[in-house]
């Protein structure tokens, strides 16, 4: 595999109060320096997500859509994040984040990154265009068009543009025109003849015109020719003000606060809901992107209409908006784009002439998406939708799709008099409005709506059937890792266990009844649910192996997840390093803990995975006594991140892993494959880089994503994996002689 050619490291922004690292014992290391700065720490995974778009072994559209999420994360980054520390700035508070730093020194170093971010992106979309163009998708300017071309440009802008397009002026009588949020236009600065004084006008850009038109295909050379809707906005600017003649002309994008602040004392949550997504439309301006080139004048008038600080003001690339480069991602370039993968239907249910229920009673089921389709999961619902037998249906709903299969299958249950109870959870963050729909036509179909606490979110992913057997009634319980949304499984790797666990299925039953009813569970009996116990049983198992060392024997942890930010958590992981416990994590996104430190965290390793899916699922394996991977370890799956909101503020789940089939599953399979990936992985390093991770000479590249591609089932039946942790340890530690090899074909959402 070739090396790539582009930055293989990135750096957090975090300026060390004392004095370097390697150099500190653990007393003197102060609290502000064990910890990297949450904000920055996520900056610099969209960064690895920025990188792959530069890495030649990803096919050239794959890496255009890398470019397109990394512009849309940070898009989501300031509506939510950013707009937040903003609020604080203004509102005077002066509260330290754990890493010592005040929200303007948050923000400063957030402007100081994303001007570095958004350089980079406007560099690869350079390379990339130029890349495009010689495979014959051409994004041509007005400049480059043949006279052919420009003419089948007036064409379709006159009969498709021109008439969805409204130029507004501003003026006395004509107020600052309301701008959504990620709104895109032009601003002019006209001259009416034989007036002096200048008027200034706004076009702003419907979210339904495309971002590219598309002005010619030529068959026999296979050439598509592109035209942004913002050039050909430039040429036909004048029709839309003929009596003026146009000084200047600038673009324009806005990113409003889209945080929403639920008020605890709220009477009708529905109703408080509706009110807070009409006010979130109107959210404060926290982003205003501008083309380099505008003029002055014109940047005040958007300065003032919009109301924004000098600090809302990102002077942006020549492209605004470089989420919607994905709308030039195309089907019919097959040889630009991933090989087709066809995800499996699992084996076992497939044994039983598709019923789930006799799979599922014969032995525990782990699906393993998207490897595996999701369809078992709607086939489980919709077989209890229409099975007489099943008297009750309960499931969470936290994301799923717009035209969602499981919402049709409870519907479908409770309009055939079935017990269908559903918690739809309100306050999952962009997804309020498609929530709120569907449970107003649950409601309608007879089903129980709840929407949980308002202090907490229900991220918890269960479904609970109960069905009437000769025995009497009987559970059967599907628990997850990722959401109920059929189209992100395609994409986001994430765990499922389909269980008849009665005892599991109790311990379900109940916290349907906590959310229902707030009638707290008590007396689990083998789930762990947050914010009641998850900390401390994670905490405990951390202390038990801790105190597995201190006996002379092996302790070891491995643990896989989205973010690692609580500092209490992390604390305890800095304990058990110098312990002398060995503690391997898979840290997809943001990690606020410093590994490798000397003497403070050297037995700590944290890799990040980057590549063709998603990383989403959530799993946890403590050694129990002996090294990992062993019979005897516990191994869990969770639908929660080690981050406060996760641990404090939501309702989440710790699933035991028992099934002997699924915990090898889980723990021989699933977590040896992401800690012996050596081709979409990048490591931690103590002063806050990322650097690939470096394959020993001589060995073969191994990618998780493809090892779960090409395997069979996950039922032990795929290619064995072994690891040795010392090896390992050797192998990162090394100094590359080399730029370590790139990535494959692979690529994250």
């Amino acid at each position: 595999m070739t090396a790539p050619k582009h930055k293989d490291e990135t750096t957090q922004d975090h300026e060390p109060k004392t004095a370097p690292v390697a150099d500190i014992t653990p007393p003197q290391i102060a609290k502000e320096d064990r910890y990297f700065n949450r904000e920055l720490s996520w900056l610099f995974f969209n960064t690895r997500v920025l990188e792959e778009a530069s890495n030649p072994d990803v096919p050239l559209l794959e890496r255009l859509r890398f470019l397109s999420i990394s512009a849309s994360n940070l898009d989501e980054f300031y509506m939510v994040r950013v707009a937040g520390l903003r609020t604080q700035e203004l509102a005077g508070i002066t509260d330290l984040s754990f890493d010592g730093l005040r929200p303007e020194a948050q923000l400063l170093k957030i402007r100081k990154r994303v001007k570095k971010v958004v350089k980079a992106q406007e560099n690869t979309w350079n390379k990339l265009r130029k890349l495009l163009f010689k495979e014959g998708i051409q994004v041509k300017s007005t400049e480059e068009l043949s006279p052919g071309e420009t003419k089948a440009l007036r064409e379709i802008y006159e009969s498709e543009i021109f008439p969805l397009l409204s130029p507004l002026a501003i003026d006395p009588a004509h107020p600052f025109p309301f701008i959504s949020n990620l709104g895109f236009g032009m601003v002019l600065s006209l001259q009416r003849k034989n007036n002096p004084d200048p008027l200034y006008a706004i076009i702003p850009i419907p979210h339904h015109i495309p971002r590219f038109i598309h002005v010619k295909y030529d068959k026999k050379k296979k050439v598509d020719v592109y035209v942004s809707i913002e050039e050909a906005m430039k040429l036909a600017s004048p029709d839309l003000f003929p009596d003026f003649t146009i000084r200047g002309t600038g673009l324009f994008r806005i990113t409003r606060d889209s945080d929403i602040a639920v008020d605890e004392e709220a009477e009708d949550l529905v109703q408080h809901f509706e009110f807070l997504l009409k006010k979130r439309r109107r959210g404060r301006v926290i982003r205003l992107e501008l083309n380099p080139e505008i003029r002055d004048d014109l940047r005040d008038v958007l300065i003032d209409g919009f109301e924004c600080w000098h600090e809302d003001i990102l002077d942006s690339s020549s492209f605004l908006g470089m989420a919607s480069l994905s709308n030039l991602i195309t089907k019919y370039r097959p040889q630009l784009l991933f090989e087709p993968f066809q995800a499996r239907f699992p084996e076992r249910i497939r044994d039983y002439d598709g019923d789930c229920f006799a799979a599922i009673a014969a032995k525990d089921i782990l699906v393993h998406h998207p490897y595996e389709e999701f369809d078992v999961v709607i086939q489980f619902l919709e077989q209890a939708a229409l099975d007489p037998d099943v008297v009750a249906i309960k499931q969470t709903l936290y994301r799923t799709s717009d035209d969602s299969p499981i919402v049709k299958a409870l519907i479908e249950a409770a309009e055939r008099g079935k017990t269908v109870t559903a918690l739809v959870e309100l306050k999952a963050r962009f997804d309020e409005e498609s929530n709120l729909r569907w449970a107003r036509d649950l409601e309608r179909s007879g089903a129980h709506v709840v929407y949980g606490f308002v202090d907490y979110k229900t991220h918890a992913k269960v479904s609970l059937v109960i069905r009437r057997e000769e025995t009497g009634l009987k559970t059967y319980t599907h628990l997850g890792t990722g959401n109920y949304h059929a189209q992100n499984a395609k994409v986001y790797t994430d765990l499922a266990l389909f269980t008849a666990d009665q005892t599991l299925g109790r311990d379900v039953g109940r916290l349907f009844n906590y959310v229902t009813s707030y009638s707290r569970p008590k007396n689990l009996e083998k789930l762990v649910i947050a914010p009641n116990d998850l900390r401390d049983e994670l905490e405990a198992l951390i202390d038990i192996e801790i105190a597995n060392v201190k006996a002379g024997k092996v302790g070891a942890i491995w643990a896989k997840m989205n973010a690692l930010v609580d500092t209490q958590v992390i604390d305890k992981l800095y304990e058990a390093s110098q312990a002398g416990v060995q503690i391997d994590l898979v840290v997809r996104g943001i990690c606020c803990l410093r590994p490798g430190i000397p003497g403070f965290s050297e037995n700590i390793r944290v890799k990040s995975i980057v590549g063709r899916f998603l990383e989403h699922s959530r799993i946890a394996c403590f050694g129990n006594g002996a090294a990992l991977p062993n019979p005897k370890a516990k191994v869990y799956m969770s639908s929660a991140d080690w981050m406060p909101r996760n641990l404090n503020r939501r309702i989440e789940t710790l699933v035991p892993m028992e099934s002997p089939t699924v915990h090898r599953q889980v723990m021989r399979q699933i977590m040896l494959a992401n800690l012996n990936d050596d081709v979409n992985s990048w490591d931690l390093q103590s002063n806050g880089k990322y650097t690939r991770t470096l394959r020993p000479d001589g060995q073969n590249p191994f990618s998780a994503h493809k090892y779960f591609m090409e395997n069979p089932s996950l039922s032990g039946r795929g290619k064995a994996l072994n690891y040795n942790a010392p090896q390992e340890l050797a192998r990162r530690k090394r100094k590359p002689k080399k730029k370590p090899s790139s990535p494959p074909k692979d690529s994250p959402s």
